[in-house]
């Protein structure tokens, strides 16, 4: 686009242009974003930015609808963040309005928007209020909210924040692990809590009586399968006789975040103990025998393997900080690059 070009085509997007010229501006630079090299052309030039923002804010809900799935699309591409950075204060404003019509594209913007580190550190207390709200309307879109958390807790200071003590941050997230009705927020706390679980420092009050996560992440593994009276008893309560009509998380990559999430609080002795003494492998060994997916399947069976396995040797305890010789760590490469290919032929296998 030559620089004359483009200084016509903000002069559409500004506000005193007439409708019908911002509406077809809007959708020329919709369809830009739609190529890595429309998404580079228009980063270039931050005015573009500028008013996309604006238009996202319009009365016309078709104006900025459309301004908005630019945005994202924007938001996709690496180093977009800075362009980005001066607008999201003022739209995670709007966004918190109960009344704001436009909350999922909002919410897919700032979820593409943080997968860089630095974007929106101070944010995660208006964020975690939003996602916990109740919101009465139908459809209503907080839900979205998840994936930005997820993003957010790979930073060392959301997850701080997300697991200072005082706080009880992480607590509130617990609960929406089961919400049947939201697929979205199920795998957004998922994968917060996997996050957060590879700070080891934690594991020990992430499973006492202050926090009591093993029963949440257990909760959704397990299946209405009748224990008898003595794994029954060494299970924790929340999992003792569940109804005939109780069904598993239903979505694959969420039940596999969980398996990798009880894995990671099996990395230091402490947490290997508790998760054994609370009969965990009884719901992985049913959970075994009902699962379908391949990867979910593997997870489990890695899982198994270290509760059911011998405690490793002096020194070595702590399994995230034990240093794997460089020819262990090449095999393991290879076994796992084998395991993709092995779960890719499944797929097509499924496809054809």
């Amino acid at each position: 686009m030559e620089e004359r070009e483009a200084r016509e085509l903000l002069a559409f997007l500004r506000p005193e242009a007439r409708g019908e010229l911002r509406g077809g501006a809007v959708e020329l630079v919709l369809g830009l974003t739609g190529s890595a090299e429309g998404r580079r052309l228009l980063l270039a030039r931050p005015a573009f930015v500028e008013a996309l923002l604006a238009l996202s804010g319009d009365p016309s809900a078709a104006l900025a609808e459309a301004a908005f799935h630019a945005l994202v699309n924007l938001a996709a591409e690496p180093g977009a963040a800075g362009a980005l950075r001066a607008g999201l204060p003022g739209l995670l404003r709007r966004l918190l309005q109960p009344a704001f019509p436009l909350a999922a594209p909002a919410c897919a913007l700032l979820a593409n928007w943080s997968r860089e580190e630095g974007p929106c550190r101070e944010l995660l207390a208006e964020l975690l209020e939003a996602f916990c709200a109740h919101d009465p309307r139908p459809g209503a879109p907080w839900h979205h909210l998840g994936s930005l958390l997820a993003n957010l807790s790979r930073l060392p200071e959301a997850r701080d924040a997300l697991l200072r003590r005082s706080g009880g941050a992480l607590q509130r997230l617990l609960p929406f692990l089961h919400d049947a009705g939201s697929a979205l927020r199920r795998r957004g706390v998922a994968g917060t809590l996997r996050n957060c679980c590879f700070d080891y420092r934690h594991h020990e009050w992430l499973l006492s009586e202050q926090v009591d996560l093993l029963p949440f992440l257990l909760l959704p593994l397990a299946g209405p399968e009748e224990f008898p009276e003595d794994e029954m008893e060494k299970l924790p309560l929340d999992l003792q006789y569940l109804p005939a009509e109780k069904q598993r998380e239903p979505e694959a990559d969420i039940r596999k975040m969980l398996l990798e999430t009880l894995l990671l609080l099996t990395a230091t002795k402490p947490g290997r103990l508790l998760v054994r003494e609370k009969g965990t492998y009884f719901v992985l060994r049913e959970l075994h025998k009902w699962e379908g997916d391949h990867g979910v399947r593997a997870a489990c069976e890695k899982l198994i393997q270290v509760l059911i396995g011998d405690e490793p040797e002096a020194g070595m305890e702590n399994l995230l900080e034990v240093k794997i010789p460089t020819e262990v760590e090449q095999q393991l490469q290879h076994l796992d690059q084998e395991e993709e290919e092995e779960e890719e032929v499944v797929l097509l296998e499924r496809i054809a």
